[in-house]
């Protein structure tokens, strides 16, 4: 009797063991109740196979895969053990009253296990065994009770080894049902651990592999050393800047840096690693190099955040060459600033002595004789010529804030057209104005469009000899909310070598220009955020192209 026992014992196991052979990944979890419900099923009917009378007790284990099997299965599977169980169990029923009491039990059974399958499923694993525990300790209070009652209504004989016997059955099922039940759930967090791990490896190695690539492509040198000075990683630039380029990366992880680096020639890189082992960081140092090139070194210690202790240092090397050459052009700019200032200050006190001489030469020149009046002639227009330069001067140095209205680029040209017709006639040209169909207002200074056209219409006119023809075109490109002008002439063109500088403060192709015209324009432009280009070809004219977005205005 006692190896029918100890058969059908480890045949409860059956399922735990069944679930661990099974179970070799997470992502299967939602086929626990199948796994768990069948093997449960083959192994109560097992323990039923193997069962054998004592004096027409019988003793076994088969509630045990009956309640693991329920539990896990849930409720499809718990009708289905209980329907397998009630199929094998009803033919051994010798009466009406074990009838009875056997299906009383069984509608209790799974009355009371409906009611507990979701909190244990639930539960973690102290909660699930407490939970098999408790629910063991009353099936086995019952199965006492029914033999208590079997004893005391017929003649079943009480003798030591039944008692011994049937207390061994109880405790076996109930270190069966733990045993069950601990294994299920070890084998569960032990795999979500596993998992879990896994998943923080692969997210550990992913960030790894991120801040390798950073490092390795960052145009900083970087090279990280141990608390043992011993160098763990170099990137590329670090080669190049800090190891002069000569060495390869195998050639230097792994060496001590102060073997490494050679003490003359690299002493600044050996004193900073030193320091920041040393916890003295960061430490900063400015080295210039060949090619008048200047490197900032800086180092800095890696200390572990729980025990603050050093657990290795980092140097890095930035080329600075653009940065310096950048901060000394930005000083030149507010020193010409600074001059442009003044010198604009300047001109604007010398127009009122200008005004004062032009007057009096207007004045002497009324008084003198005839032969005398080209020579006045030739003060006052170059007086004129002066006072011009500095208008323009003024107007492209100025800096003050414009005043923006929304308005229309046809309105302004349509009010322009009669002044510049009015000019061209008296030079015996033409001037040809086609606006498109639509544009949308965007925010202009009407003042300043009105000098862009003017300033660009008569260089058009000026470039031209009698009987050229002055062009201005309008596009509104809809795609790109963008409004063209195009102010085309028939001039002799511009050279390559011309269009270079065309746009530079007082360079001119006319003897009597300024060279102010179009750097002012320019600056117009520009206020109205907007771009100017030019195009021409010799003997054929010259195109300039204005552009307004929509956007950026």
């Amino acid at each position: 009797m006692l190896k029918e026992l100890l058969l059908q014992f480890f045949i409860t196991l059956v399922p735990a063991f069944a679930f661990q052979l099974w179970h070799n990944s997470s992502r299967y979890w939602r086929r626990i109740p199948v796994v768990m419900g069948l093997s449960s099923c083959i192994a109560m009917a097992l323990c039923m196979i193997f069962t054998k009378d004592y004096y027409g007790c019988e003793l076994n284990f088969r509630l045990t895969p009956l309640l693991i099997g329920s539990l896990y299965g849930g409720p499809y599977y718990l009708l289905l053990l209980s329907g397998v169980y009630t199929a094998l169990r009803i033919g051994y029923l010798d009466s009406t009253g074990e009838t009875i009491v056997f299906i009383a039990f069984m509608l209790i059974f799974v009355v009371g296990m409906l009611a507990v399958i979701g909190p244990f499923q639930r539960a973690n694993r102290r909660g699930k065994i407490r939970m098999v525990m408790r629910l063991i300790s009353v099936i086995c209070g019952f199965v006492i009770l029914s033999f208590t009652v079997a004893f005391l209504t017929t003649d079943m004989p009480m003798t030591t080894e039944f008692v011994l016997l049937f207390l061994l059955t109880l405790v076996m099922s109930v270190l069966s049902a733990w045993i069950s039940v601990y294994a299920v759930e070890s084998y569960k967090e032990n795999t979500q651990l596993h998992y879990d791990v896994k998943r923080v490896s692969n997210s550990y190695q992913q960030e790894v592999e991120k801040l390798q690539q950073l490092i390795d492509q960052t145009n900083i040198a970087i090279i990280l050393v141990n608390q043992h000075g011993k160098i763990t990683h170099v990137n590329n630039m670090g080669i190049r800047l800090l190891a002069d380029g000569q060495y390869e990366l195998s050639d230097i992880i792994g060496q001590y840096f102060h073997e490494f680096y050679d003490e003359g020639k690299h002493e600044t890189n050996i004193r900073l690693l030193r320091e920041a082992l040393r916890g003295q960081s960061p430490v900063h140092e400015f080295l210039q190099i060949e090619d008048n090139s200047t490197l900032l070194k800086t180092a800095f210690c890696i200390r572990n955040l729980q025990t603050n202790v050093v657990t290795g240092a980092v140097l890095l090397a930035q080329d600075i060459t653009e940065l310096s050459l950048l901060r000394n052009e930005v000083g030149r700019m507010e020193r010409l600033s600074l001059i442009g200032q003044m010198a604009a200050s300047i001109t604007h006190e010398i127009r009122n002595p200008m005004a004062v001489i032009r007057g009096f030469v207007q004045l002497m020149r009324e008084r003198s004789p005839d032969n005398q009046q080209a020579y006045y002639r030739i003060v006052m227009d170059e007086l004129d010529r002066a006072n011009m330069i500095i208008s323009d001067f003024l107007s492209l140095a100025q800096n003050r804030a414009l005043t923006m209205e929304e308005g229309s680029l046809h309105d302004i040209i349509r009010e322009m057209v009669p002044l510049l017709n009015a000019d061209a006639n008296m030079r015996g040209q033409t001037i040809d104005v086609e606006l498109c169909d639509y544009i949308p207002f965007i925010p202009l200074n009407e003042k300043e469009i009105k000098q862009l056209l003017l300033n660009l219409a008569r260089n058009g006119m000026e470039a031209m000899n009698e009987k050229g023809r002055l062009y201005i075109h309008t596009t509104y490109l809809a795609d790109r909310e963008e409004i063209v002008l195009r102010i085309q002439d028939q001039g002799i063109g511009i050279s390559e070598e011309q269009k270079k500088r065309i746009f530079d403060p007082f360079f001119s192709t006319k003897t009597q220009g300024t060279g102010l015209g179009l750097p002012l324009c320019v600056s117009i432009v520009e206020r109205h955020n907007g771009r100017i280009n030019v195009e021409s070809e010799q003997g054929v004219g010259t195109t300039f192209i204005v552009s307004f977005t929509r956007q950026s205005a």
